[in-house]
């Protein structure tokens, strides 16, 4: 039997870091924005309906999605943004199903930046939030990721607020300072993990 872990965080919160110490602590990490990309993949059903839905001009000369022009789309459109996950929100959830019922046992973590939206969190025995003020991840974005201010903010408001994120976390990560406290402290949530999925069994 597995022991269900939610790990989410907005944009430039860290959360992928966070992602890659919990999978050196031997945790299984299922990456939805891996998945995410896999279900919208050249032949697949996905991109079939994005077709469908969206018109040819948001695939690329390669076959695949054009991820520029269906984020610009999908950034500045909320009707648009709900179309395009009620075609891919059910197409990854039906591949993490799969997959968690070949790990089979052990500690499993979800790494979805939409654990809220998507309502993973329900399906989750503890959830872990990766927090950092807004501030700081509009820099990040600017300085990481080549971002303008205006770029960072509508990105920000477009993704579910900390405050949602904050009232279905069991466990917070701060990760506002440098990178030798954030894997102190991935330590520490390492053992409460630990802890609470041996009390589970």
């Amino acid at each position: 039997m597995t022991f269900q872990v939610g790990l989410t965080g907005g944009i430039a919160s860290g959360k992928s870091t966070v992602s890659r110490l919990f999978a050196s602590a031997g945790f299984t990490v299922i990456d939805y924005d891996v998945i995410a990309r896999e279900v919208v993949a050249p032949g697949s059903v996905g991109l079939k309906r994005i077709v469908q839905a969206f018109g040819p001009d948001y695939i690329d000369d390669h076959g695949n999605m054009d991820r520029v022009r269906m984020g610009a789309l999908v950034f500045s459109d909320k009707n648009a943004l709900a179309q395009l996950e009620a075609i891919t929100h059910p197409l990854i959830q039906a591949v993490v199903a799969k997959r968690v019922d070949l790990v089979g046992s052990g500690v499993v973590v979800h790494d979805n930046p939409l654990l809220v939206e998507m309502g993973t969190f329900r399906n989750c025995d503890l959830v872990v939030v990766v927090d950092v003020p807004r501030e700081t991840q509009i820099q990040r974005m600017i300085n990481d990721r080549g971002m303008t201010r205006h770029e960072a903010e509508l990105r920000l408001a477009n993704q579910t607020g900390s405050s949602e994120r904050m009232s279905v976390a069991d466990i917070v990560i701060d990760n506002s300072h440098d990178i030798g406290a954030l894997q102190d402290r991935v330590v520490e949530v390492v053992a409460q993990i630990a802890v609470a999925a041996e009390q589970r069994d």
